[in-house]
C-alpha cells in the first residue's frame, strides 16, 4: 500500500517532490504509521526500487524455467525484461538516477551474480564453452537487454522487432564465442 502509493507518485511527479508526508496522505494512512515502516523517504524509495527489481528478476527466472530451448530461454528473459521496462522503466530509471537511492543505473544489477551463474551454467552445459568463459560472455551479454530497454524508452519502436533484434544479438554472441573465439584460441594438437 505504501510502496504502491510511492510508485504512483514517482511515475506521475518524479522523485524530487516526494516526501514522507505526501506519500502517507496519498496512501491514506497517518504520518506516524509511515514512519513506523520507513525512517525517511530515501529508505522508502530504496525499498520500492528493490521491490521492482526483485519482481523483474523473479519474472525473468520464471520465464527461463519454462524454456525448452536456448532460443526460448533467451526470448523469454528478453520479452519479460522489455515488458517490465515498458511498464516500469521510467519508475526504475528515476529511482536509480538518485545516488541516495541506488548505486547503479543498471536494472540488470539486482541479484546479477546469481543470474549470471545460473545462465552461464546453461551456456557451459549446452555449448561446451568453459565455465569461466561462459560467465564472462553471459555477464557481458546482460548489457544487450539493458541497451534495448533504454532504446525502447527513448524511441517509438515496435517491441516485437526490438525483442527479435535483442534475442539475435544475445544468441549471436554465444555462437560467436563457440564458433569463432573458441576455435581461434584452441591449442593446437601436434
Amino acid at each position: 500500500m505504501i510502496l504502491d502509493a510511492a510508485a504512483e507518485m514517482v511515475e506521475r511527479e518524479g522523485i524530487w517532490q516526494i516526501t514522507m508526508e505526501r506519500v502517507a496522505k496519498h496512501a491514506d494512512i497517518s504520518k506516524s504509521l509511515i514512519y513506523k515502516y520507513f525512517d525517511n523517504i530515501h529508505e522508502l524509495l530504496r525499498e520500492l526500487l528493490k521491490r521492482e527489481l526483485a519482481h523483474l528478476r523473479h519474472t525473468q527466472f520464471a520465464a527461463a524455467e519454462e524454456a525448452d530451448t536456448f532460443e526460448e530461454l533467451v526470448r523469454g528473459i528478453t520479452k519479460t525484461f522489455l515488458r517490465n521496462i515498458s511498464e516500469k522503466g521510467l519508475l526504475i530509471e528515476q529511482l536509480q538516477a538518485d545516488p541516495a537511492i541506488s548505486q547503479t543505473d543498471d536494472p540488470t544489477a539486482f541479484d546479477r551474480d546469481v543470474a549470471v551463474e545460473y545462465l552461464a551454467g546453461i551456456v557451459n552445459r549446452n555449448f561446451d564453452i568453459p565455465m569461466e568463459t561462459a560467465r564472462a560472455v553471459t555477464d557481458i551479454s546482460f548489457g544487450v537487454p539493458t541497451a534495448a530497454g533504454s532504446y525502447l524508452l527513448r524511441n517509438d519502436v515496435d517491441k516485437a522487432e526490438l525483442e527479435d533484434i535483442t534475442v539475435s544479438m544475445i544468441i549471436g554472441s554465444i555462437n560467436g564465442i563457440r564458433d569463432d573465439y573458441m576455435i581461434r584460441k584452441r591449442k593446437l594438437k601436434r
